[in-house]
């Protein structure tokens, strides 16, 4: 046995112990014929670096395989980074624009030799941080999304999906960055309002007979208008339906056509069709009979104005960028007489109408994202939907919290085609080749695509790379070996659980059940478990914007990792946000000092390591007490982590640890294991000896998958081991180990300890004062409890059992369960200044409850009031009235 230093370091234990898990293999042990339990972990960007989800995410997966582990499971829990196409991209990007240079200084080859370059230099940056968060991943099958075998999957799974007919390429609106100049997903889009601008304009018709009135925010995509919809219910426009307008500036003739889109109660009910840049137009287009290919495109790459098929954009508007033309189009349309003006409250005219615009924008450029009509590759979804939603359905997959299940589904019966094609370098690059008559042949190799095409076709290979979340959607089972390997019987697939951010069901978790279903034909995971954000103490969003972001990695070099995980586990509850708390952080690095303190108590008074897995025999009650205290902890823990609660697992462990082990069992054998300031002995001390050795045993095995690092230096300084806590026994949860008898004394034993002790401080009872103890009306359980726990009393509540007539003058009483237990007061305190003293403490929280009371009774207050003032007007006014209950119950007890 190691003697344990007097103070608790947590980075000089946290550093050693994960170095020599890692060397050791001990995140994935040999374990020849255990059943397997396999995790795989959200595949972090290659660009990333920890944040505070991050270190919930993965706290909270790591307590699972830890968990599993100590199970006897062949748990794995398979770790890799994502190659984050547009994110990696761009930082290679920025350190070249900081030489003076620009990817198109360079071949596509050239550039992607220089992003592998920088991964090998920089990239990985957050494995080394999951590292410090203790995470016990399977480092030495680190997977990443462009390594060899996870491509082959890829264009393995792209080739099939294409010649299934569920991959195919179309001309369809997507989300154009101009910034990054890509298509970009819905999910990549975030919406924000914004201040912006109605404008009116007048559309004459082309017969002269008079106009048409539309309004739009974006103005300038009037010279790509290609018709007008009203609705065919909408009695004005009856006679002018199938006439033409003559289009302002550009003078193209275009159609009025019917549509369900255009609604009578709203504006002047008639609406611009822009098929070309806007995803309801492409609609209404469609409906019209116009074909993609013949919708009209204004915009560049880059947003700016280029030339339409028909050539009738004037010149001077071309190569502007779109909010430039924005400006010459409005201007234009003024002083031709087409603008409407808006006439404000007051009778002044402006040009436009001021409008809060929902306005898209990139969540990576923070670029105005257009609708824009390009070529792409396009997945089926719809169709592979299907089987995931019956999965979940049939409960094949379950969703917890279940209330997901509802934004799940919904989603999935909704879904649309999905844009699988990036306009980037970095990547997968999409394993399709086109010939000069446009055929397109799609093959994993070039080889088998110029056999497809036959000998002397030439071939040009797609620029474009897939998106991000294509390969990613591969993620439990390509990371196994597939195809190569068959992943189902290795019994790796379908994974055990999945752990993930609800903020990626749609973009990553529901694509893995879709990819997984349509390829292993089984579900890619059993359960899925989505947690909430975290967010700032006042339960905002974190953003760098609101400088309220928290560094985990801080916090670790603050408190220790081990705090940092308790906290994310005892805060986790499901279906709720966490919000960020540093002094239950703090809180929790004090657990784990009193945790270490405990052991360096049990190791000077002569408990070390247990030598059993069984409990060992215990005939006094205290040591049944805890051994019985111990197998129903085990009992709560198993539960609460079968059914993924984690804020109630680590409260049981928490409480099973703090007030039972070190505050109640460390003090009640003390009177068993000294004697006189030395080591008791004989067979009492020999028995509880064992017995606290074996319980700080299990508390350590219990803790680890919260704590992991502390639990595994006390294990191995409290006695020789011949294995490392992290490869340790799980408790057996033994129901013969409960033992009621024992479990009702010293219940009893600590509820009259607590009253004696809360009277005692209520009354100013100075600390070091005996008082004697007179009981009535005791039953024989009673008498014969206090007989055998007279040592405990005296020490834990200085208190000595005395008999006879309780002496005259003042004194407190307790009622626990049938008997009264009187203590006399003597000269100790000044009853009747006490009584008063009371009296006026009560009367003072009364009042402040009342006044609380009042204000909280008041709707204006409660209504108009921050929500923050209510909560603590709440919490102000609950504390007062347990005060003033407190107060009023001490003085009773003065009678």
């Amino acid at each position: 046995m190691s003697e344990l230093p007097k103070t608790f370091d947590p980075a000089e234990i946290e550093s050693r112990w994960y170095g020599h898990w890692e060397t050791q293999g001990l995140f994935a042990p040999e374990r020849p014929g255990a059943d397997p339990w396999t995790l795989v972990n959200p595949p972090p960007n290659v660009t990333g670096s920890l944040h505070i989800g991050h270190a919930l995410d993965n706290t909270l997966q790591d307590i699972l395989v830890r968990h599993a582990r100590l199970k006897g499971k062949d748990a794995r829990w398979v770790v890799g980074t994502d190659h984050a196409g547009i994110a990696t991209q761009m930082v290679v990007e920025r350190q070249l624009n900081a030489q003076q240079q620009k990817r198109t200084d360079f071949t596509r080859e050239e550039f992607v030799a220089k992003v592998w370059e920088w991964k090998e230099e920089s990239g990985g940056e957050i494995t080394q941080q999951l590292r410090r968060l203790g995470c016990s991943m399977d480092w030495a099958n680190e997977r990443f999304t462009m390594d060899e075998g996870f491509s082959k999957a890829v264009l393995k799974v792209f080739v099939e999906l294409h010649k299934q007919g569920l991959l195919y390429r179309d001309k369809r609106l997507v989300n154009w960055d101009p910034g990054l100049g890509t298509a970009i997903s819905d999910l990549e889009v975030e919406t924000k309002d914004v201040k912006g601008s109605f404008w009116h304009l007048k559309y004459p018709l082309a017969d002269g007979s008079g106009f048409i009135e539309v309004a739009t925010t974006r103005p300038e995509t009037m010279l790509a208008d290609m018709a007008v919809a009203v609705n065919a219910s909408d009695e004005r426009y009856t006679a002018l339906v199938g006439k033409q307008v003559r289009l302002p500036i550009t003078g193209r003739l275009i159609p009025i056509v019917t549509d369900d889109h255009a609604d009578p109660e709203l504006g002047s009910g008639a609406v611009k069709i822009t098929p070309g840049h806007d995803f309801n137009d492409f609609e209404v287009g469609r409906r019209a009979g116009i074909e993609a290919r013949d919708m009209l495109n204004m915009l560049d790459a880059k947003a700016r104005i280029t030339q339409t098929s028909d050539g009738l954009i004037p010149e001077a508007l071309l190569g502007l960028d779109r909010f430039e033309a924005r400006k010459l189009v409005v201007a234009r349309l003024k002083e031709e007489g087409f603008l409407i003006p808006h006439v404000d409250k007051d009778g002044e005219e402006h040009d436009a109408e001021p409008r809060t615009i929902a306005t898209p924008f990139g969540d990576r450029s923070g670029d105005v994202i257009e609708p824009w009509l390009t070529d792409q590759w396009y997945v089926d979804a719809a169709t592979l939907a299907k089987p995931a939603i019956e999965a979940v359905r049939s409960g094949a997959t379950k969703i917890v919290p279940k209330s997901w299940e509802k934004t799940y589904f919904d989603w999935m019966e909704n879904i649309q085609p999905w844009c699988v094609s990036r306009q980037l370098w970095w990547g997968h690059r999409i394993p399709a080749w086109f010939a000069e008559d446009g055929n397109i042949y799609v093959a994993e190799s070039e080889a088998e695509a110029q056999a497809q095409a036959g000998e002397g076709v030439a071939l040009t290979q797609d620029s474009d790379v897939l998106d991000t979340w294509f390969s990613s959607a591969l993620w439990p089972f390509a990371t196994m070996g597939w195809p190569d390997a068959d992943v189902k019987a290795a019994g790796r697939y379908p994974n055990d659980v999945l752990i993930s951010g609800f903020d990626i069901l749609f973009f990553w978790d529901a694509r893995m059940m879709m990819q997984g279903l349509h390829f292993l034909k089984e579900v890619p995971f059993k359960t899925l478990y989505l947690h909430g954000l975290v967010r700032a103490a006042d339960g905002q969003k974190m953003s760098k914007s609101k400088g309220n972001v928290v560094n985990p990695l801080g916090l670790i070099d603050k408190y220790g990792a081990d705090a940092l995980r308790f906290f994310m586990a005892a805060m986790e509850s499901q279906g709720r946000d966490i919000k960020m708390d540093e002094r239950r952080i703090e809180g929790y690095r004090n657990f784990a000092t009193k945790l270490w303190n405990a052991a360096r108590f049990c190791q000077s008074n002569g408990i070390a390591a247990s030598t059993t897995l069984e409990p060992p025999a215990a005939e006094l009650a205290v040591n049944r007490w805890i051994i019985a205290e111990t197998v129903a902890t085990v009992q709560a823990l198993d539960l609460a982590l079968a059914d993924l609660r984690f804020d109630e697992a680590a409260n049981t462990i928490y409480q099973f640890t703090w007030s039972r082990f070190c505050d109640w069992y460390l003090e009640l054998i003390k009177p068993v294991i000294q004697a006189d300031g030395a080591p008791a002995t004989g067979a009492a001390a020999d028995e509880t000896r064992a017995v606290a050795g074996w319980v700080l045993d299990q508390i350590l095995v219990l803790l680890h998958p919260f704590m992991p690092f502390i639990t595994e230096e006390l294990w191995s300084k409290l006695g020789v081991r011949d294995h490392e806590i992290i490869v340790a026994h799980w408790p057996m949860a033994d129901a013969r180990s409960l033992d009621p008898a024992a479990a009702q004394e010293v219940d009893w034993l600590i509820r009259l300890v607590s009253e004696i002790r809360a009277a005692r401080t209520e009354l100013n009872v100075p600390p070091g004062a005996r008082l004697p103890i007179f009981v009535r009306d005791a039953s024989g359980d009673t008498v014969g409890r206090l007989s055998r726990q007279q040592a405990a009393l005296a020490r834990l509540a200085r208190v000595d059992q005395a008999a006879g007539e309780v002496p005259a003058g003042g004194s407190l009483q307790i009622v626990v369960d049938e008997a009264t237990f009187v203590v006399p007061l003597g000269d100790v305190v000044d009853i009747a200044a006490e009584k008063a003293r009371l009296a006026k403490a009560i009367a003072a929280a009364e009042k402040e409850r009342d006044g609380l009371a009042g204000r909280l009774n008041n709707p204006s207050f409660v209504e108009r009031a921050k929500p923050e003032a209510v909560e603590k007007a709440r919490a102000d006014h609950a504390e007062k009235a347990a005060e003033a209950e407190r107060l009023s119950a001490a003085l009773a007890r003065l009678g």
